[in-house]
């Protein structure tokens, strides 16, 4: 407990506070101070497998600083997953820093549900280091499945084409039999009246 004295007109007050509530106070304003000299999107969302990239935006005077993507609920506790000057990049991760804009650039890629979680644009400084939250959301993909009735529907349909060149096949197979039967009709016919005269004229007596 800390005691405090304060002096007013009417007499002597005191005061006690909790020195923990004044310390968190303390760094809560510190830090809202600081926020203030980088900025990034509160929340950035990416789908399963792809990529997605993180602005992280600072005072040109801490451009030579170090700078740092850091993951972890907790600032204090949280793990840095790649790193500046040389633009290192881990397995899935590369940061990059352009100087003369301000600005450095997380990349992640091939992103996985793990990635899923809160991570930290940090500028590292002499006393206290700069940082600011960012959320990153990884959306799962679309599902496409194929439902029974579609399948089904394919089946009718592979039927129904099936159906309609059985038809076509049995209809041109009827038609041509009808052309050859035309074609042979007279023929018959023709001997057909050769036999009638040949039995006509031998049944005729001689005059």
């Amino acid at each position: 407990m800390i005691l405090i004295r304060t002096m007013k007109t009417s007499g002597i007050s005191l005061g006690f506070f909790n020195a923990p509530i004044l310390c968190l106070f303390w760094l809560r304003a510190k830090h809202s101070v600081d926020s203030v000299r980088i900025s990034a999107p509160e929340v950035v969302t990416g789908a399963y497998g792809g990529s997605l990239t993180v602005p992280c935006q600072y005072a040109h005077k801490y451009r030579e600083n170090t700078k740092y993507w850091c993951k972890g609920p907790i600032y204090q506790l949280c793990d840095i997953v790649v790193k500046t000057p040389r633009g290192r990049s881990s397995d899935r991760s590369s940061i990059a820093d352009d100087k003369i804009a301000g600005v450095f650039t997380v990349t992640m890629s091939s992103l996985r549900e793990s990635d899923e979680d809160t991570y930290w644009c940090v500028l590292a400084r002499p006393g206290r280091n700069v940082y600011t939250g960012v959320r990153i959301h990884v959306s799962q993909p679309a599902i496409t499945t194929t439902t029974p009735t579609t399948i089904l529907e394919r089946y009718e349909m592979s039927l129904y084409f099936n159906a309609v060149l059985f038809g076509i096949k049995h209809i041109a197979v009827w038609r041509i039999k009808i052309a050859r039967k035309k074609r042979q009709q007279p023929q018959v016919q023709y001997e057909n009246s050769n036999i009638y005269c040949i039995i006509e004229c031998q049944a005729t007596p001689e005059l």
